[in-house]
């Protein structure tokens, strides 16, 4: 009975310092770690943006998009890289000087370049469906 209690002591003693060789090596725990990275909390984003617009259409209607809201084709949202969900943004079009207002509510764009992602409702009244991008500025309303 001895030899049993004795494995399982063993036993604990061996994950409790894998535990703590695992907590030490992640490095948000690292004090440097944290402070190379700031938090999402504070304001690090320029006001206004410019860059290119691109959209994504219904092939996503109904679907979750990183905020956990489903992903509504006549909404007027927009997913950016890096704005807090809920960031309402004034979105215009350089060219033809048209805007819209959209709220941030999911992750993208992922191709190398774009600044927003429009939902298709938002892209049809910047009316740059046919192009398909859009050179555009970013400016945060609220």
């Amino acid at each position: 009975m001895r030899d049993h209690r004795d494995r399982s002591a063993v036993r604990l003693a061996i994950c409790a310092a894998i535990a703590a060789a695992f907590a030490c090596a992640h490095p948000a725990t690292r004090p440097e770690a944290q402070e190379a990275h700031p938090p999402v909390e504070r304001e690090t984003h320029a006001r206004i943006q410019t860059g290119v617009a691109s959209y994504y259409g219904g092939e996503f209607e109904g679907r979750r998009t990183a905020s956990g809201a489903i992903y509504r084709s006549r909404r007027m949202t927009c997913a950016h890289r890096t704005l807090p969900f809920g960031t309402v943004l004034r979105v215009t079009d350089v060219e033809s000087r048209k805007s819209v207002v959209v709220e941030v509510n999911d992750r993208g764009p992922y191709a190398k370049g774009r600044l927003v992602d429009l939902s298709l409702a938002a892209a049809r009244k910047l009316d740059m469906l046919k192009r398909g991008v859009a050179r555009v500025t970013v400016e945060v309303v609220q």
